[in-house]
């Protein structure tokens, strides 16, 4: 829904999206609608959450270098 409240809302308004997965990761039992990073700034969100992809991650920092250099990219 970001693109849609983006689309609607003053440019001022701030849009958190949380449930944010690694490109061709699974939502899980928990998730119903996911994005990844990269998806969510492009969409227009002001700050995402990245819980998850990082914290299970076998190299956490590695992991949020990644998301990082692909926010930068998006």
């Amino acid at each position: 829904e970001v693109a849609l409240l983006r689309a609607q809302l003053p440019a001022t308004m701030q849009l958190v999206t949380p449930g944010i997965r690694l490109t061709g990761e699974a939502g899980g039992d928990d998730q119903k609608r996911v994005m990844t990073h990269a998806d969510a700034a492009r969409a227009g969100s002001t700050y995402i959450v990245v819980g998850r992809p990082i914290l299970q991650a076998t190299d956490p920092a590695a992991a949020a270098r990644t998301i990082l250099a692909e926010l930068a990219a998006a």
